[in-house]
């Protein structure tokens, strides 16, 4: 290479960082600006998961520290004091204290908790449906047989989240109405049901050999 063409090209090297240097004055903020949103916004996102973890984890003691407390009516008050965050924070309280004040033997206020849960459109749909089961458990008897039927018929319903259970008391009110025959293929619905859990099955399975059925038979 001559002296030249050596000069032309150190030259041409020369224009260009300068062109660079020149650019990156320019724009280099923007590079600058786009580095520290996505580092900032990296430290918010982890900032705001160990805040909502150490709630998790103060609701979660606040829970235990409630139960651990050996007469169900203290486990009731202990419960009512605890702050939820959110609907589904505030249904597991409500849930856990209606528990607890039916420990008590304070029947009444705990199926009020339980109706209340069941109709508060804020609440997502698992919690105000376990809410509406389990108000019809306790109500038993004392509920009008023909609405007790609509609700179970409500909650049994395909896709709905306590299914199984739900169709496990629609056999139950058979046998209080005294229909032992719909009572046998309704525990055999449940004994089959792809929802039901293992102790539900054995539970549908033991109430047929009561009755006088045949478990598994068509």
């Amino acid at each position: 290479m001559s002296d030249t063409d050596s000069f032309i090209e150190e030259v041409t090297e020369e224009v260009r960082r300068d062109r660079l240097f020149a650019f990156l004055r320019k724009y280099g903020w923007i590079g600058i600006t786009l580095v520290v949103l996505v580092v900032g916004g990296a430290a918010v996102n982890e900032w705001q998961k160990a805040r909502a973890r150490a709630a998790a984890q103060a609701f979660g003691d606040a829970i235990i520290d409630a139960l651990s407390a050996e007469d169900p009516a203290a486990r009731a008050e202990a419960l009512e004091q605890i702050p939820a965050d959110g609907p589904g924070a505030r249904a597991v309280v409500e849930l856990l204290a209606a528990d607890a004040l039916l420990q008590a033997e304070r029947r009444d206020e705990a199926l009020a908790r339980l109706n209340a849960l069941a109709a508060d459109q804020e609440l997502p749909d698992l919690y105000r449906q376990l809410a509406e089961l389990k108000a019809v458990i306790l109500a038993d008897a004392q509920m009008d047989p023909a609405e007790r039927k609509a609700v179970l018929d409500r909650l049994a319903q395909p896709g709905a989240p306590y299914r199984a259970l739900a169709m496990e008391q629609q056999a139950l009110l058979l046998v209080e109405q005294g229909d032992t025959a719909a009572a046998i293929e309704q525990f055999r619905l449940v004994a089959q049901e792809p929802g039901a859990s293992a102790d539900l099955r054995r539970r549908a399975n033991q109430m047929i050999l009561v009755l006088g059925g045949a478990p598994g038979a068509a």
